[in-house]
């Protein structure tokens, strides 16, 4: 089973699948603004931190089920879900399957389209790379993650973000790699999905066109969006005011779509 780590004291649970060549330590920043109000569920996904690649080809549905084993050791079953871009699709796909389990969906720095052609053939042609040298694949596209603007102040948390990188299996990086590749489009989950749903998006983000996931959002009442100044790892970059906007609106009710 998927390694994981509980914290927290609150009164309800918010299980966070971290994104691609993480691991369950990136939350670290968030924790202490997240703590008092929720019980934190942090999950190394297959092939990151302390769980093992299980196929060739890690599909999200794949790591959803390996999630939802979790859950069930647990005995959790109705409780919040949050994903960082990977872990975002690991989200919807966990979603479309077991929607009765969750009280909200919250797409962290993610999207619910699939790629494009454009971006399938980068993800071929890095795998490559992540076989010849998982270092340099890390070293050329961890720092891309972030505000562009502000690499100087964050020289640190890009840093940080590389050596957790590093410690990703290469058997893990491909095989997400290759399940983000196969990866549906899964609007159709937020136009059915009955809890909330909470969209947290970068404005320079070069990995995830926020632009285009916040305007093509269905128009439902429990669906909320906020577009903060930060790139794709807003744990990293802003991490009070991303901590601050789950508390209120997965315990409380905000006005929809917010620019922070």
């Amino acid at each position: 089973m998927l390694n994981y780590e509980i914290q927290g004291t609150g009164p309800e649970n918010l299980v966070l699948l971290h994104g691609f060549m993480e691991n369950l330590s990136i939350w670290d920043d968030m924790i202490p603004f997240l703590s008092d109000k929720f019980r934190l569920i942090k999950i190394d996904l297959p092939g990151f931190g302390k769980s093992r690649a299980i196929a060739e080809i890690q599909t999200s549905e794949l790591m959803a089920e390996e999630v939802k084993k979790v859950t069930d050791v647990l005995g959790l079953t109705e409780f919040h879900l949050l994903g960082h871009s990977m872990g975002g699709y690991i989200a919807l796909a966990f979603a479309e399957r077991y929607p009765e389990l969750l009280r909200s969906l919250t797409l962290f720095f993610s999207t619910y389209f699939a790629d494009d052609e454009a971006k399938k053939e980068t993800r071929r042609k890095g795998l490559r790379i992540i076989k010849e040298n998982l270092r340099a694949f890390v070293n050329a596209g961890v720092p891309n993650l972030f505000n562009p603007n502000e690499h100087d102040v964050l020289e640190a948390k890009i840093r940080l973000a590389k050596e957790i990188a590093y410690t990703s299996s290469v058997d893990g990086v491909l095989a997400s790699q290759k399940g983000m590749i196969e990866r549906p489009e899964r609007k159709l989950v937020l136009e059915q999905f009955e809890g909330k749903i909470l969209i947290l998006s970068g404005r320079h983000d070069s990995t995830v066109n926020s632009e285009k996931t916040i305007k093509n959002l269905p128009d439902r009442t429990n669906i909320k969006s906020y577009i903060l100044d930060c790139g794709h790892n807003g744990h990293w970059e802003k991490p009070e005011i991303c901590a601050s906007v789950i508390n209120t609106e997965l315990l409380h009710h905000l006005p929809k779509n917010l620019v922070l």
